[in-house]
This record gives C-alpha cells, structure tokens and sequence, in this order.
C-alpha cells in the first residue's frame, strides 16, 4: 500500500480494486486511509456496473496472471482509469527465459498469463503511459492528464 501512497492524492480519492478476490485486504486497508474504494471480481464481486466508471487509481494485485484474454483485459484497466491516475499492478514477472520453466509461479495452473518488464515497457509505450517499476513486483502506471 505505501508505495501506491506515494504516488496518488490524499482523500477523497476514488480506487477500484481490481481482481479483488474473496478478501480484499488492500481495499480495506485504502478505505481505512480515506479512500473511497469499489470491488470488482469477475467471481467474488461481478459488478457490471464497477466497469462503467472512471477512477483516480486502479490496484491489480495478483491478478493479471490469471487473464486468459490479456490484451483486451489491459485495454480494460486503462480505460478505467482517469487522465492523471494510477493504475498499479503487482505481479511476478519472468526475469529470466532460461529459468521460466523452475519459476514456481507456472506451478499454479491458474496462472495463464505471464510478464516481463520489456511487455510492460511496451504497453506502457503504446498506450502513451508513464511507467515505474519498484521492486521485483510493483508496475505502476500513469495516465497523462490529456
């Protein structure tokens, strides 16, 4: 939480929780600060509506790596948020090819999807983003205010 703290505006802030999941630790976390925080799981809260509006910050933890439709589901994240806002995303991602095959994220077979920093260079390239990386695991994203 302290790094996506660091980077958006005090409260009143609105976020989406995207890929919330059955206990949405960070949202209650951000909502404890002063935020105003909406859910959105496709299993565990499916609200349609959660997807039509716009928000000062997106957080997606754990979750990208479950997209089986990654690329439509990237377009969905940054449409959802606002011109100046973050979108924070938290995953492992794949440091090396060669140890991709040992990498015990391929373990899980929900994970579908997988990342390294040069994809999300690129996306961040194509979608005209500001991109940082913190830590082996922390993207962060902004939208220019245009």
């Amino acid at each position: 939480m302290q790094p996506l703290l660091r980077r958006i505006e005090h409260p009143p802030q609105n976020g989406l929780d995207f890929g919330s999941g059955p206990g949405p630790v960070l949202s209650m976390m951000l909502e404890s600060e002063g935020y105003q925080m909406t859910l959105f799981d496709p299993y565990y809260a499916p609200s349609a509506d959660a997807l039509q509006k716009r928000y000062d910050f997106v957080t997606c933890t754990e979750t990208v790596e479950h997209f089986h439709h990654p690329g439509k589901e990237w377009q969905l994240l940054v449409k959802l948020v606002k011109p100046g806002g973050w979108l924070g995303i938290m995953t492992k991602l794949v440091e090396d090819l060669n140890d991709f095959p040992n990498m015990h994220y391929i373990t899980d077979m929900t994970h579908v999807s997988f990342f390294t920093r040069k994809t999300f260079l690129f996306l961040a390239e194509k979608d005209n983003l500001h991109v940082e990386f913190q830590g082996d695991n922390l993207i962060f994203f902004q939208k220019n205010r245009q």
